[in-house]
């Protein structure tokens, strides 16, 4: 396994990639939503997460098939159904996103705390 340091600074840096992926406003509610409710259509997801467009869902779901975190199944039927999973993959990341999730709540007063008595300090 290569050093964290080596890995910062190639072309391809799987930390870079992968938070930018998951650092956008909707992924992380996106995955959560699907894990915690499994397969869902297109309408229910957007009424789950309330405050999301259309446009935005349907952008943020296409990025999270394309790196393989969530499934898209089409239905041939009148009108079409269209259907969203997470990937065995994007299973596998749940239990690392929880754990920040349960990190930002425990830490969120504090976080808070810290940024209301911040004060710039030039050097």
């Amino acid at each position: 396994m290569k050093e964290l340091k080596t890995f910062l600074h190639e072309n391809i840096c799987p930390i870079r990639d992968i938070l930018s992926r998951l650092g956008d406003k909707w992924s992380l509610l996106i995955l959560a939503t699907l894990s915690a409710n499994g397969t869902m259509r297109f309408n229910e997801i957007q009424k789950s997460i309330g405050d999301i467009s259309q446009r935005m869902l349907s952008v943020t779901l296409r990025s999270l098939e394309k790196d393989g975190l969530v499934i898209r199944k089409i239905y041939s039927e009148i009108p079409p159904r269209v259907e969203y999973c997470l990937t065995p993959s994007g299973y596998g990341l749940m239990p690392h996103l929880e754990s920040l999730v349960a990190w930002a709540t425990d830490n969120m007063q504090y976080v808070l705390k810290s940024r209301e008595s911040y004060t710039y300090k030039p050097e």
